[in-house]
């Protein structure tokens, strides 16, 4: 057998946290990055969301990525208050945590929604939007190709904080068993059970952080 695993982002830290996975079962593991092959996807490395919970059965979060925002510098919003004004423009990638969030929650601006990571960075650049948001280490990458950088700056603090989980698509979970009766309860706790220890500190999640050079871009969630 062999755990198919799925993540979001192509960093190290997610790939090197599902090999923890597999290491700890004793099965093989194969990772491919979202949108590729979905419809054998056992597990995935994803934000939890409410808009997915009907979908996928999350574990606690192993680790939170802040979501943030960047603005011209002389723009006159401070705060993400200023950012859920009418008349502000934000740039947004459509379907991941920050949009659903933006969605339930930011009632005034005008949400503007690209296909792409590059192309909502485009999209703020070419259009002159007011805003641009995102996952802070992604925005700290457009800052830096900014040319010239100090046109742009990135806002304190987040306005949400992305909590990276664990996923068990539910109807996958039932279609690889063909058996709609079966209880996954206890694979779901084992996964469980291996976040909670991974993102102790000192645990795997921190350790997997500072050997990837990615401390302040990925942090150890705040319930831990």
């Amino acid at each position: 057998m062999t755990i198919l695993i799925t993540f979001a982002h192509p960093w190290k830290t997610e790939a090197d946290l599902g090999i923890s996975v597999s290491k700890r079962v004793g099965i093989a593991l194969a990772l491919f990055l979202k949108d590729l092959l979905p419809y054998i996807i056992l597990l995935a490395l994803i934000a939890a969301d409410p808009d997915r919970a009907s979908r996928i059965d999350f574990t606690p979060a192993y680790c939170e990525i802040q979501a943030t925002c960047i603005v011209p510098t002389p723009s006159t919003i401070k705060s993400f208050t200023d950012v859920d004004q009418e008349g502000v423009r934000v740039s947004v990638k459509g379907g991941g945590a920050y949009d659903l969030w933006v969605t339930r929650n930011w009632k005034k601006a005008s949400i503007v929604r690209a296909k792409t990571l590059d192309d909502s960075y485009n999209l703020y650049i070419d259009e002159k939007l007011e805003a641009l948001a995102g996952l802070r280490p992604r925005l700290l990458e457009d800052l830096s190709r900014s040319h010239p950088s100090s046109q742009h700056r990135i806002l304190d603090g987040s306005f949400m904080a992305v909590q990276q989980s664990i996923g068990c698509l539910k109807q996958q979970q039932q279609i690889l068993h063909g058996d709609n009766d079966r209880d996954f309860s206890t694979g779901f706790k084992f996964l469980c059970d291996f976040v909670h220890e991974a993102r102790q500190p000192g645990g795997i999640v921190e350790r997997l952080i500072e050997e990837h050079e990615v401390t302040g871009r990925l942090s150890l969630p705040t319930d831990t």
